[in-house]
């Protein structure tokens, strides 16, 4: 929604919004001269023209209803998405992993291209300094949200399928429900568009006999289009081998840590080499990237101490990301979680206990409940006592999350990265936990 107010606002619109608490992305929307509101209601809509709102935002919200009231036009953040990249050739980018980092990998290089792309992403691309970047060309990149059927919305030229596993159960029945949606997804290209899978995902291979496209395939698999080999990684940097069917590519290397961050580059080459740029234009510009805000974000370093903050908030990416902390570094990792919406608890706490068993010191924290009610019986503590189950000797459940630096500090171990993970205000704490190593 950030990233779709400061387009428009770009573009010479008049904008104005409201979010429930201030933070950084609120800070730089009125730092460019956009009014924003902390408070839901009805004075806010004013005299606008159009009210744009996501699908976190329930349907009696008060500005929402008095839109309806006063006959004022509402659409969805995705039917305004869907409109821009009407305009453009428009590379949409969807997956329950990565598709954030992947986009913002696309889009920088694109841009080292010289092919002045709009950009639309997720998060903070710490290169453009905010999640939105506004191009002259006609080229358009994007992220494609599936939480809520988003992205049928929307009309991409050509589309990257990153990731495909169970998420979002309160808008889908299951994973075939998804996989219908991805297809649905994948196929609202033209005839002259291309597809590009992950080739190592099983859910979406599945899915290429349905595809009415020309599908272009990445992964280590030796069948794919664009392969990746001889992955290495030590701290940050992650090191890898780019060859196609036919040819080595080369070496490359990034600036980010993990196995999954390889693959979201390599996601990239595949759709810029169809682009045909050139391949040491695509390197450079990977060596170059410095990362999007809460994708492995090293908040701060104190003496022997590393603190991390992390947006992953599926048990697959919460997995991924100890796992790169883990491998980079080889150093012990105090994880803090924090669950986000209480369904998605309620449907994964085991999945999420097994994800976290590689840290050595386990800290969940109080659910975060963003657009849902709380549901009996579900909290944080599922999640500790399955992991206690799974034989994990040192997990606890904190629901202050006031208390969280002090007990982080209490259980501190030599050279440890702390890490503070999840969708939703943890990432609050982590420069707190900073300041409390500093003292």
């Amino acid at each position: 929604m950030s990233g779709m107010a400061e387009m428009l606002h770009n573009l010479g619109y008049h904008i104005t919004g409201s979010d429930l608490a201030a933070s950084e992305v609120t800070d730089h929307l009125q730092k460019i001269g956009i009014t924003v509101y902390f408070e839901h209601k009805a004075e806010n809509v004013g005299d606008a023209n159009l009210v744009v709102y996501s699908s976190a935002v329930p349907l009696d919200n008060p500005e929402l209803k008095y839109a309806r009231q006063n006959k004022v036009i509402i659409v969805r953040r995705a039917e305004m998405l869907a409109e821009l990249m009407r305009m453009k050739y428009s590379i949409g980018i969807a997956g329950t992993h990565g598709k954030t980092t992947t986009t913002s990998l696309i889009g920088q290089i694109m841009t080292d291209a010289g092919m002045d792309p709009t950009v639309i992403v997720g998060g903070r691309v710490i290169q453009f300094g905010t999640n939105i970047k506004l191009g002259h060309s006609d080229y358009l990149v994007a992220e494609a949200d599936e939480y809520d059927r988003s992205f049928l919305r929307m009309t991409p030229t050509d589309v990257v399928l990153t990731t495909l596993e169970e998420d979002h159960l309160d808008c889908y029945e299951g994973i075939e429900d998804l996989k219908q949606a991805f297809v649905e997804f994948a196929n609202k290209a033209p005839f002259f568009g291309t597809v590009h899978i992950n080739m190592d995902d099983p859910n979406l291979v599945s899915l290429i006999p349905q595809i009415n496209h020309p599908v272009v395939t990445y992964g280590l698999a030796s069948q794919a289009d664009y392969q990746i080999d001889n992955v290495t990684y030590l701290n940050n940097v992650t090191e890898f081998d780019v060859r196609t069917k036919k040819r080595e590519l080369g070496h490359v290397k990034i600036q980010l840590p993990g196995f999954f961050n390889a693959m979201n580059s390599l996601a990239a080459i595949s759709i810029c080499m169809e682009q045909e740029i050139p391949f040491e234009t695509i390197k450079e510009s990977l060596g170059n990237f410095r990362g999007v805000n809460r994708r492995f974000e090293i908040i701060g370093q104190v003496d022997e101490y590393m603190v991390v903050d992390d947006y992953g908030h599926h048990p697959t990416e919460v997995e991924a990301t100890l796992r790169a902390a883990k491998r980079g570094y080889n150093r012990p990792v105090i994880a803090i979680f924090q669950p986000h919406l209480y369904s998605r608890t309620r449907d994964f706490y085991r999945e999420f206990a097994k994800a976290l068993l590689s840290a050595d010191v386990m800290i969940v924290a109080r659910i975060y409940p963003a657009r849902e009610k709380p549901i009996e019986g579900v909290t944080g503590q599922l999640i500790v006592d399955a992991a206690k189950s799974f034989g994990h000797q040192d997990c606890h459940y904190i629901d202050d999350v006031t208390m969280l630096p002090e007990f982080v500090m209490d259980n501190l171990m030599d050279k440890a990265i702390i890490m503070t993970i999840g969708a939703g205000s943890i990432y609050r704490i982590a420069p707190e936990i900073v300041e409390a190593l500093k003292k």
